[in-house]
């Protein structure tokens, strides 16, 4: 470790899901502070590294230790491990990942941040019988034991005010994105491009309806990300005879190519039927800050990224003939797609830009450790 920065342990306890790239950008923007990324188990995916540490070994024992801290919130290894990093300080990502690790924090006398995303406190506090009563009980005691809560946006704060958290300890704080000193000039191979995983709260199969209900010819879709609900969407998209073409899960270099090959970015989430909301999600900002006007909904923190008029087009969740309207007025229109992508490329930097928003998230760091 550098003399000079001091050391924060990054903490998600799958590290780390090809999906987070936000909790490996923000770490990596630290400038004062040193992040150690430290996780339960590793997952392979193009965001994983060898450097990270993991705490429990791949194997039955690994998993029979792992198994006994999420029972019990505590684990001799995990509190090794721990002292071994010598954070002054724990970020974990999640509030059940924050209760993961809260109560060995506590031990150790190392104060702790938690993030809160979306779904930890949308759709998780709502699930039923006993897995919701005990979710619901770890989520006040992390919130008892955290320093200090960060919300992704003002949604998300209120939902983790209504879980029990502090609302004196709670801060909202955009994560944000980098802003390329410039927007690459490149040929538009994609009328509309999606990133994300395929899950319900995405609005994928509405994008896919909306694009069917546009004339011949019909718009070249773009979709980017894996998850459970891939198969169904391309099989959808089959029956709709769609030209859309799904790539999968891809590195984000990849992805940053695809965005600025594409004429806009479809952002259709909604809450899911088990109550699943976004935060904000991060691919808006990575989008417009590639000067692309984005089409999405009404949903979460999504509003204060995007302006309706003015960086994009906002619509009603589960509307696909709405959303079918914002793109082909669009895909119409090429000057307008420039100037909402100009003033979208603008907001980002004026509020989301990385850098620093990442100073200001190191201000908190100083603050409570």
């Amino acid at each position: 470790m550098s003399p000079d920065r001091r050391r924060v342990a990054v903490w998600r306890s799958a590290m780390l899901l090809g999906s987070e790239t936000f909790i490996r950008a923000q770490g990596d923007a630290l400038t004062r502070w040193e992040p150690a990324y430290l996780g339960a188990t590793r997952i392979d995916s193009a965001l994983s590294r060898p450097d990270d540490v993991i705490v429990f070994p791949d194997g039955p024992a690994g998993r029979r230790e792992f198994l006994g801290l999420r029972l019990g919130g505590t684990s001799p290894r995990l509190r090794a491990v721990l002292a071994r990093v010598r954070p002054e300080l724990v970020h974990a990502h999640f509030g059940g990942d924050g209760w993961l690790i809260s109560r060995t924090a506590r031990q150790l006398g190392i104060p702790l941040i938690v993030t809160v995303h979306g779904h930890d406190v949308t759709r998780q506090p709502q699930s039923s019988g006993l897995h919701g009563l005990r979710y619901r009980r770890n989520l006040r005691s992390v919130f008892g034991r955290a320093a200090l809560v960060i919300a992704v946006s003002e949604v998300i704060r209120d939902r983790a005010e209504a879980c029990g958290a502090d609302p004196a300890r709670i801060r909202v704080h955009y994560t944000g994105v980098t802003v390329p000193p410039a927007v690459p000039v490149v040929p538009k191979r994609w009328d509309v491009v999606f990133v994300g995983r395929l899950v319900a709260k995405k609005g994928v199969d509405d994008l896919l309806t909306a694009l069917s209900l546009l004339d011949s010819p019909r718009p070249r879709a773009l979709l980017i990300g894996d998850g459970p609900l891939l198969p169904e969407m391309r099989a959808l998209a089959s029956r709709l005879r769609l030209d859309a073409t799904f790539v999968g899960g891809l590195a984000p270099e990849s992805v940053q190519r695809h965005l600025a090959e594409s004429r806009m970015l479809a952002a259709p989430s909604k809450t899911a039927p088990d109550g699943d909301t976004e935060g904000l999600p991060t691919t808006i900002l990575e989008a417009a800050a590639l000067g692309l006007p984005v089409v999405a909904t009404r949903h979460s923190g999504i509003p204060e990224a995007v302006l309706d008029g003015r960086t994009g087009l906002l619509t009603p969740e589960g509307d696909p003939a709405a959303l079918a309207g914002s793109i082909a007025h669009l895909l119409g229109d090429a000057e307008l797609r420039h100037r909402m992508g100009a003033q979208a490329r603008e907001h980002v930097a004026a509020h989301f830009n990385l850098a620093t928003q990442t100073l200001r998230l190191e201000s908190l760091y100083d603050q409570v450790s």
